[in-house]
């Protein structure tokens, strides 16, 4: 099952990738996000292997589970042939209230049927309080008019 846009990327499509690897994310639908990466996917996330959907799937629940109210935006950071250098931040907060801001690099890699073979994420998380949170729009979709990253000086 082919899901475009396929490689090879260009500055629009690459941007495009992102965008809705970040609406299915902010979504927070593990069964449904898990589709987008083949069977064999690999992931490094922060210090965690995964391997195959499946395991994509476990790991997103209890991400989810874990970092209540996720709100995501990604960027392009560079592209080229079948991979994509993206940066992001999410906010969330912990079940005990306490927010945090989540900044991270991802390095994406695809097939030629534009499903995400290999992710390599490293991350890290900013206490902040709920008066510094800057993603506000409601839980889902960010909304095309709120400001991206590098809008917000992040």
């Amino acid at each position: 099952m082919a899901r475009p846009p396929l490689p090879p990327f260009t500055a629009e499509t690459a941007a495009q990738k992102a965008r809705m690897a970040e609406d299915a994310w902010n979504n927070r639908d593990p069964a449904k996000v898990a589709l987008a990466y083949t069977e064999q996917s690999v992931w490094r996330n922060r210090a965690e292997f995964i391997r195959g959907r499946v395991q994509i799937e476990e790991f997103l629940t209890r991400k989810w589970q874990r970092e209540l109210d996720y709100r995501l935006i990604k960027e392009v950071w560079a592209f080229t042939g079948n991979r994509i250098a993206a940066r992001f931040a999410y906010e969330w907060r912990d079940d005990n209230g306490q927010w945090y801001r989540s900044h991270g690099n991802e390095q994406w890699q695809f097939d030629a049927d534009g499903l995400m073979e290999r992710r390599e994420a490293s991350i890290n998380d900013v206490r902040i309080t709920e008066a510094d949170r800057k993603f506000h729009w409601p839980l889902g979709r960010r909304p095309d008019d709120h400001p991206g990253l590098s809008d917000l000086g992040l």
